[in-house]
């Protein structure tokens, strides 16, 4: 963050007096106003629900471009990341900001590997939740347990307990969403083989069982480690704020990687791809292809309550760069396992055509994002719907370690305390109950 040349100036009217505020320059992107003394200076806050112009924090890890549609990691853009990198390449270079040579990738895959066994007792503790409990209320219990288990990295001042906690926190994530998916189905936990892929290894400890061999589909793996990637940061998203929040209060590691596995749970954030494959199901069973143009009058009619889900993007004002390379992938996923005429691709393919070309979409420029694809690549692999949020989780928890572990190295960083604009009731007097 360089001080630029230009200064902010603030009148106010009523006063002749003007104040200048520091304007810094970003390597790429918007400038921004330095307005740390505005309440000092004027006794006044700015007003900014949403924090649509609000920079939160300096950060070195994504970069996104909603008008051109690019998204960077580290610089990188995830067009040639998602084609040339696994998911634990990634990983590296979003935690330690390049990317690892052969030597540094097989020392880090190893870490990875070798914690990914989580504390026995943890199955106790799952066993304490029902049967049919939803994946992400299981998993924000038992990544926020996971701080009563591993005492030894919890330091937070500590940058050797950090980079400890973030292996951990990326290894262990896969074996607690698998042990969640195989609680909900009566079945046994399949424990992690340090032969296997980071990803290969989750697809068997969540499909394999203790009677037959499991054999990992390369194509299948290749597509859920892509889906990996494209979810493993996205700047200063509700989840990511949220787990930056949190961890401003010196909270331990594995709490504020909870409290933002709790804020992606919802329908606006990791749900999305959730809600989107209900709609394509719900739209497949009320018609299928055939009622996709009546669908999408109902959709631009504000009064008739329907809603498109997977399109449009709070950031991106453009195609969305991971939709398109999850479509690329959905088409290799569905070949590969003989499902080319799936009902519901060829669903999708008709919504987002329509999407394309109809002007109400096109000027309102609400493009496929990637919620619209995974879920039906996830859907093809054989993921329920109530476990997409908690494989974006997995994905995203690189992220958010690597937001967090940013936030404490700065030496600007204080606790996050946010100002309100008051609308309350003015001062005034408390009546005794009798005279009330």
């Amino acid at each position: 963050m360089n001080l630029s040349d230009k200064k902010a100036t603030l009148s106010i009217s009523g006063s002749n007096e003007t104040i200048e505020f520091p304007v810094y320059e970003g390597s790429v992107g918007p400038d921004v106003i330095d307005i740390r003394k505005l309440y000092a200076q004027t006794d006044m806050f700015t007003y900014d629900p949403g924090f649509l112009s609000t920079a939160s924090c300096a950060s070195g890890i994504t970069y996104i471009d909603g008008d051109k549609g690019e998204l960077l990691y580290r610089g990188y853009p995830i067009e040639q990341i998602a084609v040339n990198c696994d998911f634990l390449e990634t990983c590296y270079l979003i935690l330690n900001g390049e990317l690892p040579n052969a030597e540094q990738k097989a020392d880090f895959d190893n870490q990875v590997t070798r914690h990914t066994l989580v504390n026995e007792q943890m199955h106790t503790f799952l066993r304490g939740f029902r049967r049919d409990a939803h994946p992400m209320a299981i998993l924000t219990g038992l990544v926020g347990g996971m701080s009563a288990f591993y005492h030894d990295s919890t330091d937070i001042n500590n940058p050797e307990h950090r980079h400890i906690s973030a292996i951990r926190l990326i290894a262990k994530m896969p074996t607690l969403v698998a042990m969640a998916y195989k609680y909900s189905l009566g079945q046994p936990f399949i424990y992690p083989r340090n032969d296997l892929s980071y990803t290969g290894n989750f697809l068997r400890m969540m499909f394999a069982n203790p009677c037959e061999d499991f054999e990992v589909n390369e194509v299948v793996e290749r597509a859920l480690d892509r889906i990996f990637i494209l979810h493993a940061d996205h700047e200063q998203n509700a989840s990511t704020s949220t787990v930056r929040l949190c961890g401003s209060s010196g909270t331990n590691p594995f709490a504020a990687i909870a409290a933002g596995v709790a804020c992606l749970w919802g329908p606006a954030h990791g749900g999305a791809n959730e809600a989107c494959l209900q709609m394509l199901e719900e739209l497949q069973a009320n018609g299928g292809v055939a009622k996709v143009g009546e669908f999408m009058e109902k959709v631009k009619d504000k009064n008739s309550g329907v809603r498109l889900m997977g399109f449009g993007h709070r950031v991106y004002k453009n195609y969305d760069p991971r939709a398109k390379l999850m479509q690329e992938t959905c088409k290799e996923v569905l070949q590969a396992l003989g499902l080319e005429n799936d009902p519901l691709f060829k669903l999708a393919m008709e919504l987002e055509r329509i999407a394309l070309e109809d002007p109400y979409f096109v000027e309102r420029k609400l493009y496929p994002n990637v919620d619209f694809y995974s879920g039906i690549v996830q859907r093809a692999i054989g993921i329920p719907t109530s476990l997409f949020t908690a494989i974006f989780a997995l994905a995203r928890t690189v992220g958010w370690i690597a937001q967090w572990n940013e936030m404490l190295s700065d030496p600007e960083f204080k606790i996050g305390r946010p100002r309100q604009l008051y609308t309350g009731p003015a001062p005034r007097k408390v009546k005794k109950i009798a005279d009330r």
